[in-house]
């Protein structure tokens, strides 16, 4: 493999194994890349990345205002829910219900504030694979008015390797003539991977970027710009911030596998986080929970009931 090195091949800081998390606060658990395995100062711009796969447990939900991931609020962040098998579901405070096939994402810049809820798509017996993943933003556009974007399956094609290496599936940022239509608000590069056994392909990330992590989420690889035996669920930290090498070269074993790009442009701004909620300081926070106890939270959302569907207009 060292023959496949070149000048431009970013050095590789750390590879860390994922981490396993319990975000719902019972059984249920997801593999996580960051920041159970690279903290979040390493991973800056993106704050959070949790990978899970299962077999659906549940029947689908039998009324539009049942979600199994209840109603809870974000501030702070551009997050994503990009899904690669099963279906997705969504209801927020900006008046949307939405569904989506898979592959396919769902996507807020959650701003000055956003309540939403998830889930209940999907029969029993439905293997759901996909990943929740949260990007921090400048402290200037925290504030912000909320927005939100649903990419099914037509608008997310995925785009062939050379040399029959596999599919790249562009989430955001530029790469391969393929825009990514997660509108984040920091400049960010996300691509899922899906590798052939037995290939190889090298990759630049984008100019500017001095963020650069690679999830190996399904099977192993070989090597990645000189290191051998890439187990799955590792976290692989690149040195980026040269302007010369800004590559990754990648061999797989003899079984397919699933790779994740996350490229950023690092924010260095202090982080204060509470759970959903990301801002700079303790106050902005204390100050956010008042506002949640007060009824006064999302600032900016429908005139109506959004939590239940009877409330929305007719003409909706």
């Amino acid at each position: 493999m060292n023959e496949l090195i070149t000048m431009a091949s970013m050095t590789i800081n750390t590879i860390a194994k994922q981490g396993i998390t319990r975000p719902f606060g019972d059984s249920r658990t997801v593999n996580q890349a960051f920041p159970a395995a690279i903290p979040s100062e390493h991973s800056d711009p993106f704050l959070m990345c949790d990978y899970f796969e299962s077999v659906q447990s549940t029947n689908k939900a039998e009324h539009a205002d049942d979600f199994p991931v209840n109603w809870h609020p974000h501030r702070g962040m551009d997050i994503a829910s990009y899904l690669r098998t099963g279906t997705g579901r969504h209801g927020d405070s900006l008046g949307n219900r939405e569904t989506f096939d898979s592959p396919g994402m769902q996507w807020m810049s959650v701003g000055s504030g956003v309540e939403h809820a998830e889930g209940g798509a999907n029969d029993v017996g439905t293997r759901v694979q996909g990943f929740q993943i949260w990007i921090n933003v400048p402290s200037e556009r925290k504030m912000d008015d909320p927005r939100y974007g649903t990419v099914p399956n037509k608008d997310l094609p995925s785009v062939a390797l050379k040399d029959g290496a596999g599919t790249a599936r562009i989430l955001a940022g530029d790469a391969l003539g393929v825009r990514g239509p997660f509108e984040t608000v920091q400049d960010v590069q996300m691509i899922d991977f899906r590798l052939e056994k037995g290939s190889s392909f090298e990759f630049n990330i984008q100019k500017g970027l001095d963020t650069a992590m690679l999830y190996v989420y399904e099977g192993g690889l070989k090597s990645v710009n000189g290191k051998n035996e890439i187990q799955e669920g590792s976290v692989i930290l690149f040195d980026a911030t040269s302007d010369e090498h800004r590559g990754f070269i990648i061999q797989t074993q003899d079984y397919n596998s699933g790779v994740m790009l996350f490229a950023g442009k690092k924010l260095k701004e202090p982080i204060a986080w509470h759970g959903p909620i990301v801002m700079n300081t303790q106050e902005q926070i204390r100050e956010t929970m008042k506002e949640i106890s007060f009824g006064a939270f999302p600032p900016k959302r429908v005139d109506w009931d959004y939590k239940r569907i009877s409330a929305f207009p007719k003409e909706l």
